[in-house]
């Protein structure tokens, strides 16, 4: 079984990222491809880059970025959970990509993306430049959902509608294809 973090980028009061990410963690609890874990930066609490080496060389001196390469090192594939902040993604999910290098390496990434107009399609095609160069391998089957708030009730519960879900699917039928090729 191959391992999965979803991870949650938004770490701002009020947020509702995790609304959403709740939402895809039920969609991925009927699948039986990929164990998932699903990481909420807000939680895992990086401070702003702090580690003196490059993280090429994975010469850490810190526990939590020890703790943060465990974690990710671990998994086979990645979802972001991202908002879009004034046309990008977040500075938090920048921190915690910049935090490590090799253990990130070579592995498939989605996005769920929510936001305005967009969709938060501004903020995944820059995420999609950065990832690149990470030698990740961005899929281009997402879920965006313009408008998000619409789709968050009362009790901070996201209902997807089917178009949501038939993106999600898709995506995550991609996402099984590139980690079972990136494995080999």
């Amino acid at each position: 079984m191959y391992q999965l973090k979803v991870i949650v980028a938004s770490t701002r009061p009020g947020r509702k990222g995790p609304a959403i990410a709740k939402w895809l963690m039920d969609l991925l609890n009927k699948q039986s491809d990929f164990e998932v874990e699903l990481i909420d930066l807000k939680e895992v609490n990086l401070p702003f880059m702090d580690e003196a080496e490059h993280p090429r060389f994975q010469k850490y001196q810190h526990e939590h970025t020890k703790a943060w390469s465990k974690r990710i090192a671990a998994a086979d594939a990645f979802i972001f959970v991202t908002p879009e902040y004034n046309f990008g993604y977040p500075a938090t999910l920048k921190n915690a990509l910049d935090f490590l290098y090799q253990e990130w390496t070579y592995k498939p990434v989605g996005f769920v993306s929510y936001g305005g107009i967009a969709g938060g399609t501004r903020a995944v095609q820059m995420l999609k430049q950065v990832v690149t160069a990470m030698k990740m391998v961005p899929l281009v089957e997402a879920v965006n959902v313009p408008f998000f708030t619409r789709f968050i009730d009362d009790e901070e519960r996201f209902t997807g509608d089917e178009g949501h879900i038939r993106a999600a699917e898709g995506m995550l039928k991609e996402l099984l294809w590139w980690t079972q090729k990136l494995q080999k």
